[in-house]
């Protein structure tokens, strides 16, 4: 039970924070009445594509130090 409610709490902070950044836009077209008001919702669209493209790395050289340690006397 405590979990639905946890879930139905952050689905209404989505919600509200879509309306906050203008991705959705509800707007009431009749009045309410005896039935039931009648609205439309203007959602923002998003297109996800791919494309290809050849991204150049730089290379990496690793040099180890020379070993010049003298022998212990």
């Amino acid at each position: 039970m405590r979990a639905l409610l946890v879930l139905v709490g952050i689905a209404s902070l989505v919600v509200v924070g879509a309306m906050a950044l203008g991705l959705v836009n509800i707007d009431q077209t009749q009045r309410a009445v005896v039935q039931a008001p009648k609205f439309e919702a203007d959602v923002a669209r998003i297109n996800v594509g791919t494309e290809k493209k050849t991204v150049e790395v730089p290379s990496i050289t690793l040099q180890k130090p020379a070993d010049n340690t003298a022998a212990p006397q």
